[in-house]
């Protein structure tokens, strides 16, 4: 691939072996994070008495509907998970967006698994970046 860097001088791109690497990586982050989302969306709404109540927390949503946020964004995130592996470019943009939505789901989850979601958070941060500067087209250029 060769880009115009400046007027009449031609560059070529090249590849980001993190990048390319970390796209795989993303794509088995997202299934799992899908994975251990439904598990923990399940015992939300199975069994309340498995997180803690929280007392006065600004974002009041009770544990049911946590359990059925986690479980809807869990799901949605294992099938694009496996389609980041199988290399749909639909999937990496679904991706980027579902990873910006579990960082706020596990931003407002934080009270009830604090050090979980900021775990989350790091990983959703890492799948991010790693789905946005991942380029196709490196496996032409090498």
């Amino acid at each position: 691939m060769t880009q115009q860097a400046y007027p009449g001088k031609p560059t070529r791109s090249v590849p980001n072996p993190l990048a390319s690497g970390g796209v795989v990586f993303a794509g088995v982050l997202m299934a799992v994070y899908g994975f251990l989302a439904i598990l923990q969306g399940i015992s939300a709404i199975a069994a309340d008495d498995v997180w803690s109540h929280i007392g006065s927390y600004v974002y009041k949503i009770n544990l049911t509907g946590w359990g059925w946020i986690l479980l809807i964004v869990g799901a949605v995130a294992a099938v694009t998970g496996a389609f980041i592996l199988k290399g749909a470019a639909w999937a990496r943009a679904v991706g980027i967006g579902l990873a910006a939505l579990s960082i706020i789901v596990q931003f407002l989850f934080l009270p009830y698994a604090p050090v979980w979601a900021i775990i989350m958070i790091g990983i959703d941060i890492f799948v991010i970046w790693a789905l946005a500067v991942y380029r196709p087209e490196w496996g032409d250029a090498a």
